[in-house]
C-alpha cells in the first residue's frame, strides 16, 4: 500500500489520475483553446483596425493644415513640394517641411513621420503603403492622379470587422 498526499492508504494501483480522468482534462483544455483563439484573433484585428483609424486621421489632418497654411498664405506657392491646388506633392513634404513664407522662418512641418499602415507590408517604406487621391482625382478613384496628395487610405481589398471594406475608410 502507498500512502496518499492526504495520508490514507490505497491498495496498489489505485493511487493518482486514471487515463478517463486524464482525456476528460485534456478535452476540456481543448473546448477552452478553441474558444479563446479565435477571440484573441479578433482582439489583434480590432487593434489594427484602431490603429488604421488613427493613422488615417493623422494623416488626414495634416493634409489639411497644410492645405489651411497655403491657403493663409504661411506656405510660399512657389516650389516643387506644393501642387497649384495647394496639397502636397507627396507624404514626405509633410514630414521634411516647407518653408514658411516669411524668410529666416523655420520650416513647417505636419508629420514627425508618416505612419506604418498596419495592415500593409513591413519590408516597404511607410510613405509607399498607402494608397493616395490627387485633389482633381475622383472621389472614389482607386488610382492617383500623381499631382497632389488630397486624401490617403488603405490599398487592398480587406475587410473590416464590420463589414467595410478597408480602403473606403
Amino acid at each position: 500500500m502507498t500512502p496518499s498526499p492526504a495520508g490514507r492508504r490505497f491498495p496498489k494501483g489505485e493511487g493518482g489520475f486514471s487515463l478517463v480522468e486524464m482525456l476528460v482534462a485534456l478535452a476540456i483544455l481543448a473546448v477552452l483553446a478553441a474558444v479563446a483563439v479565435p477571440y484573441s484573433e479578433a482582439v489583434v484585428k480590432r487593434d489594427k483596425e484602431t490603429e488604421l483609424r488613427l493613422d488615417l486621421r493623422e494623416m488626414r489632418e495634416a493634409i489639411d493644415r497644410f492645405h489651411e497654411d497655403w491657403q493663409n498664405q504661411k506656405l510660399t506657392s512657389l516650389g516643387e513640394d506644393v501642387s497649384r491646388d495647394g496639397y502636397p506633392k507627396n507624404l514626405g513634404v509633410l514630414v521634411r517641411g516647407l518653408a514658411g513664407a516669411t524668410a529666416g522662418d523655420p520650416p513647417l512641418k505636419y508629420l514627425r513621420r508618416v505612419p506604418e499602415n498596419p495592415f500593409g507590408d513591413p519590408s516597404v517604406p511607410p510613405d509607399q503603403q498607402w494608397a493616395l487621391r490627387g485633389y482633381r482625382d475622383a472621389p472614389d478613384s482607386r488610382t492617383w492622379g500623381g499631382r497632389d496628395v488630397y486624401d490617403v487610405y488603405c490599398p487592398g481589398d480587406g475587410t473590416a470587422m464590420d463589414g467595410s471594406p478597408y480602403r473606403d475608410w
